[in-house]
């Protein structure tokens, strides 16, 4: 089997990479089955994506299966696992930490794809101070301080409630965020450089709710 290299100029499109995750947390269920080797139409039998798209989304990661067996399992994983940047740890600051800010310090599987909160900011003196699994809380106008502290930290997490996200996020870019991952139904606004992932949590409700009522009336 050989990894080819991908030209730094090729655009991996958006859909790729949200399905890329899928096929590794599969390949890895396959593994702990004891398969060796894992076609696509395997995994499209497990998740229900043409076996076709699976074979393209998988040419963007360089790596070549052999005709008949498939790709080797455990260099599918280490190859999806170092595109995806699972295997090098990126450090993060969240800001918000009310219950789904606390929700995301504590969940220790983060580290396992990739990305350590290393501290978090809020305004509430209540949360100010202490500390959710090992992260510290202070306050926001600490950031500024504290960027410079930490080492590292270009990622920011944003949890804070609507009318103050626009506000947050250009402190965040002021203060050297490059990569905001936004769980706000509320679309900021960044300059061109600067990446920004929304993760709504309620829009993802939104289409639920509506493909539920949907199904219910046909």
């Amino acid at each position: 089997m050989s990894i080819r290299s991908r030209k730094d100029t090729d655009k991996v499109p958006e859909p790729t990479l949200r399905r890329l995750p899928w096929y590794l947390s599969n390949v890895k269920l396959m593994k702990e089955k004891g398969e060796h080797y894992v076609s696509s139409t395997q995994i499209s039998k497990e998740i229900n994506i043409d076996s076709s798209q699976i074979a393209k989304d998988l040419s963007y990661v360089n790596i070549s299966g052999r005709t008949r067996v498939g790709y080797d399992v455990d260099e599918l994983i280490n190859v999806l696992e170092s595109f995806l940047g699972f295997t090098n740890m990126h450090k993060a600051f969240l800001f918000g930490a009310g219950s789904l800010g606390q929700a995301l310090l504590g969940d220790s599987g983060l580290n396992h794809f990739g990305l350590e909160i290393v501290a978090a900011f809020d305004v509430n003196p209540d949360l100010i101070g202490k500390e959710i699994n090992h992260i510290p809380i202070f306050h926001i106008h600490s950031f500024e301080e504290k960027i410079k502290e930490y080492e590292a930290v270009n990622i920011g997490v944003l949890t804070v409630p609507i009318n103050i996200a626009q506000k947050v996020t250009d402190e965040m870019v002021a203060g050297g965020i490059k990569a905001v991952w936004n769980f706000t139904p509320f679309r900021i606004r960044v300059p061109e450089n600067i990446v920004v992932q929304n993760t709504s949590l309620y829009a993802h409700l939104a289409v639920m709710f509506n493909r539920l009522n949907f199904n219910q009336i046909k």
